[in-house]
Protein backbone atom coordinates (compact mmCIF):
# COMPACT_ATOMS: atom_id res chain seq x y z
CA UNK A 1 0.00 0.00 0.00
CA UNK A 2 0.90 3.37 -0.70
CA UNK A 3 2.73 5.76 2.08
CA UNK A 4 0.76 8.75 2.46
CA UNK A 5 3.19 11.25 1.03
CA UNK A 6 3.03 8.62 -1.53
CA UNK A 7 -0.56 8.90 -1.96
CA UNK A 8 -0.37 13.15 -1.47
CA UNK A 9 2.32 13.21 -4.10
CA UNK A 10 -0.51 11.76 -6.59
CA UNK A 11 -3.48 14.11 -5.51
CA UNK A 12 -1.65 16.93 -6.91
CA UNK A 13 -0.14 14.84 -10.09
CA UNK A 14 -4.58 14.50 -10.07
CA UNK A 15 -5.05 18.08 -9.37
CA UNK A 16 -2.24 19.12 -11.85
CA UNK A 17 -3.62 16.78 -14.91
CA UNK A 18 -7.24 17.48 -14.57
CA UNK A 19 -6.35 21.43 -15.04
CA UNK A 20 -4.46 20.48 -18.25
CA UNK A 21 -7.05 18.09 -19.02
CA UNK A 22 -9.56 21.09 -18.52
CA UNK A 23 -11.98 18.61 -16.74
CA UNK A 24 -13.90 20.90 -14.09
CA UNK A 25 -15.33 17.58 -12.63
CA UNK A 26 -11.91 15.55 -12.29
CA UNK A 27 -10.53 19.13 -10.94
CA UNK A 28 -13.51 18.88 -8.01
CA UNK A 29 -12.66 15.41 -7.01
CA UNK A 30 -9.47 16.65 -6.20
CA UNK A 31 -11.09 18.79 -3.16
CA UNK A 32 -13.69 17.99 0.19
CA UNK A 33 -17.21 19.02 -0.48
CA UNK A 34 -16.55 22.07 2.12
CA UNK A 35 -13.15 23.18 0.47
CA UNK A 36 -11.63 26.96 0.31
CA UNK A 37 -10.13 27.81 -2.77
CA UNK A 38 -8.68 31.18 -2.72
CA UNK A 39 -6.74 32.58 -6.07
CA UNK A 40 -3.58 34.45 -6.48
CA UNK A 41 -5.77 37.58 -7.25
CA UNK A 42 -8.14 37.10 -3.18
CA UNK A 43 -10.58 35.61 -5.57
CA UNK A 44 -12.07 33.23 -2.29
CA UNK A 45 -14.58 30.23 -3.52
CA UNK A 46 -16.05 28.22 -0.81
CA UNK A 47 -17.06 24.62 -1.48
CA UNK A 48 -16.61 22.07 -4.43
CA UNK A 49 -19.53 23.17 -6.71
CA UNK A 50 -18.52 26.91 -6.30
CA UNK A 51 -14.54 26.04 -7.21
CA UNK A 52 -15.68 23.15 -9.99
CA UNK A 53 -18.00 25.67 -11.39
CA UNK A 54 -15.24 28.78 -11.38
CA UNK A 55 -12.59 26.41 -12.97
CA UNK A 56 -16.00 25.23 -15.57
CA UNK A 57 -16.18 28.45 -16.57
CA UNK A 58 -12.41 29.27 -16.68
CA UNK A 59 -11.89 26.03 -18.38
CA UNK A 60 -14.32 26.43 -21.15
CA UNK A 61 -12.97 30.25 -21.41
CA UNK A 62 -9.87 32.17 -20.78
CA UNK A 63 -8.08 28.92 -19.78
CA UNK A 64 -9.17 26.44 -22.48
CA UNK A 65 -6.17 24.21 -23.51
CA UNK A 66 -3.95 25.31 -20.43
CA UNK A 67 -2.03 22.85 -19.12
CA UNK A 68 -0.85 23.93 -14.95
CA UNK A 69 2.91 22.60 -14.78
CA UNK A 70 4.72 22.99 -11.40
CA UNK A 71 6.06 20.76 -8.94
CA UNK A 72 5.42 19.54 -5.08
CA UNK A 73 7.90 20.91 -2.46
CA UNK A 74 6.93 19.63 0.99
CA UNK A 75 4.68 18.08 2.54
CA UNK A 76 4.40 18.80 6.73
CA UNK A 77 2.22 15.96 8.65
CA UNK A 78 0.08 18.04 11.32
CA UNK A 79 -1.75 14.61 12.31
CA UNK A 80 -1.85 11.16 10.62
CA UNK A 81 -5.15 12.70 9.06
CA UNK A 82 -4.39 16.04 7.55
CA UNK A 83 -0.75 17.51 6.13
CA UNK A 84 0.30 21.11 4.96
CA UNK A 85 1.66 20.56 1.45
CA UNK A 86 3.51 23.36 -0.50
CA UNK A 87 4.29 23.29 -4.11
CA UNK A 88 4.41 25.76 -7.08
CA UNK A 89 2.90 25.97 -10.80
CA UNK A 90 2.18 28.04 -13.50
CA UNK A 91 -0.52 28.21 -16.33
CA UNK A 92 1.09 27.21 -19.29
CA UNK A 93 -1.04 28.79 -22.58
CA UNK A 94 -1.35 26.79 -25.27
CA UNK A 95 0.28 29.45 -27.25
CA UNK A 96 3.45 29.37 -25.12
CA UNK A 97 6.16 26.67 -25.24
CA UNK A 98 7.69 28.04 -22.40
CA UNK A 99 6.16 29.40 -19.10
CA UNK A 100 6.60 33.26 -17.72
CA UNK A 101 9.07 33.64 -15.14
CA UNK A 102 6.43 36.45 -13.48
CA UNK A 103 3.77 33.63 -13.39
CA UNK A 104 4.75 31.36 -11.07
CA UNK A 105 2.58 30.84 -7.93
CA UNK A 106 3.37 29.26 -4.51
CA UNK A 107 0.15 27.26 -3.16
CA UNK A 108 -0.24 26.06 0.10
CA UNK A 109 -2.38 23.10 0.33
CA UNK A 110 -3.94 21.62 3.72
CA UNK A 111 -5.18 18.15 2.34
CA UNK A 112 -6.97 15.79 5.05
CA UNK A 113 -7.92 11.89 4.52
CA UNK A 114 -11.08 11.10 3.81
CA UNK A 115 -13.15 8.01 3.03
CA UNK A 116 -12.35 8.63 -0.29
CA UNK A 117 -8.48 8.86 0.18
CA UNK A 118 -6.96 12.24 0.16
CA UNK A 119 -8.45 15.29 -0.86
CA UNK A 120 -7.57 19.29 -0.59
CA UNK A 121 -9.71 20.91 1.98
CA UNK A 122 -8.03 24.12 1.68
CA UNK A 123 -5.91 25.73 -0.87
CA UNK A 124 -3.61 29.67 -1.34
CA UNK A 125 -2.19 30.58 -4.10
CA UNK A 126 0.00 33.63 -3.82
CA UNK A 127 2.55 34.41 -6.76
CA UNK A 128 6.09 34.09 -6.44
CA UNK A 129 7.91 37.32 -6.11
CA UNK A 130 11.54 38.23 -4.55
CA UNK A 131 12.36 39.45 -1.16
CA UNK A 132 12.80 42.92 -1.28
CA UNK A 133 13.48 44.50 1.94
CA UNK A 134 14.20 47.93 1.95
CA UNK A 135 17.39 48.65 4.31
CA UNK A 136 16.25 50.90 7.18
CA UNK A 137 18.72 53.60 5.78
CA UNK A 138 17.32 53.25 2.40
CA UNK A 139 15.47 55.68 0.69
CA UNK A 140 11.99 54.06 0.94
CA UNK A 141 12.74 53.24 4.69
CA UNK A 142 13.31 57.31 5.40
CA UNK A 143 10.24 58.37 3.29
CA UNK A 144 8.51 55.76 5.06
CA UNK A 145 9.90 57.00 8.43
CA UNK A 146 9.11 60.60 7.56
CA UNK A 147 5.55 60.69 6.45
CA UNK A 148 5.20 58.19 9.96
CA UNK A 149 6.90 61.26 12.23
CA UNK A 150 4.54 63.96 10.18
CA UNK A 151 1.54 62.07 10.46
CA UNK A 152 1.79 61.42 14.21
CA UNK A 153 2.58 64.94 14.51
CA UNK A 154 -0.71 66.03 12.92
CA UNK A 155 -2.67 63.21 15.18
CA UNK A 156 -3.47 60.95 12.32
CA UNK A 157 -3.26 57.42 12.33
CA UNK A 158 -2.15 55.13 15.29
CA UNK A 159 -0.19 56.29 18.36
CA UNK A 160 3.66 55.60 18.08
CA UNK A 161 4.62 52.07 19.39
CA UNK A 162 6.92 54.14 21.78
CA UNK A 163 4.34 55.34 22.94
CA UNK A 164 1.08 52.98 24.18
CA UNK A 165 -2.09 54.08 24.50
CA UNK A 166 -3.46 54.38 28.03
CA UNK A 167 -6.63 54.29 28.92
CA UNK A 168 -8.57 56.22 31.50
CA UNK A 169 -10.58 54.35 34.02
CA UNK A 170 -12.22 55.48 37.16
CA UNK A 171 -11.99 53.60 40.50
CA UNK A 172 -14.21 53.73 43.16
CA UNK A 173 -12.97 54.62 46.84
Amino acid sequence: MPTSDEQITQLFKQFMQAWTGNDAAAFGACFTADADYVSYDGTHATGRPALQDNHDRLFRGVLAGSALVGDLEAIRHITAEVAVVHGTASVLMPWRSELPKRRLSRQTLVVVRTEQGWRISAIHNGRVRPVTIPDPDAFPSRMSQAMSRIGRRRGLGRPSPAAPRTTSSTTSA
